[in-house]
């Protein structure tokens, strides 16, 4: 007895192809749509501080991270901060006890990352380094030395 294996006809051929394809690539997609439906990252954001009265516009930069908070000594009270203002850096309140010189030594801040899944991006230039942490706090306390002395 003689055995023959055979493709279904001509129509039935032309529905299972597409439906098997349908259910391969289905199959394969899955992990990428599990994998976009995971939860947002962290909080964070690349600072810069740029002295523009440096003879090379001496620029120093860092990641902050926020959860938790690292990338910087006062990370912690940076994340603290943004927090407050919900990653809005232009909200962030002024210190009212600072008294700054009218020394012209402008510095340029810049910020730019993830905020609860909000697009970030900040760049402001100030008189000096001790009116930008007047205005913004622990955020761009870069220096390793800390936040520039009042009056400078």
């Amino acid at each position: 007895m003689r055995h023959s294996h055979s493709l279904p006809p001509v129509p039935l051929r032309r529905v299972l192809l597409p439906a098997t394809a349908a259910l391969l690539l289905a199959a394969g997609a899955a992990p990428v749509r599990a994998a976009s439906q995971d939860p947002q990252p962290g909080n964070w954001l690349q600072l810069s501080v740029t002295r523009d009265t440096a003879p090379s516009d001496d620029t120093r930069g860092t990641l902050l991270l926020c959860g938790p908070p690292q990338g910087h000594r006062r990370a912690a009270e940076a994340c603290d901060q943004l927090t407050a203002v919900n990653g809005d850096l232009h909200a962030l309140p002024a210190a009212q006890d600072t008294v700054c010189t009218l020394v012209y030594a402008p510095v340029t801040a810049h910020a730019s990352g993830q905020w609860n899944g909000r697009a970030v991006a900040y760049t402001e230039t100030f008189a000096n380094a001790c009116e930008m942490g007047a205005r913004t706090g622990a955020v761009f306390a870069l220096d390793d030395a800390g936040a520039a002395a009042p009056g400078a």
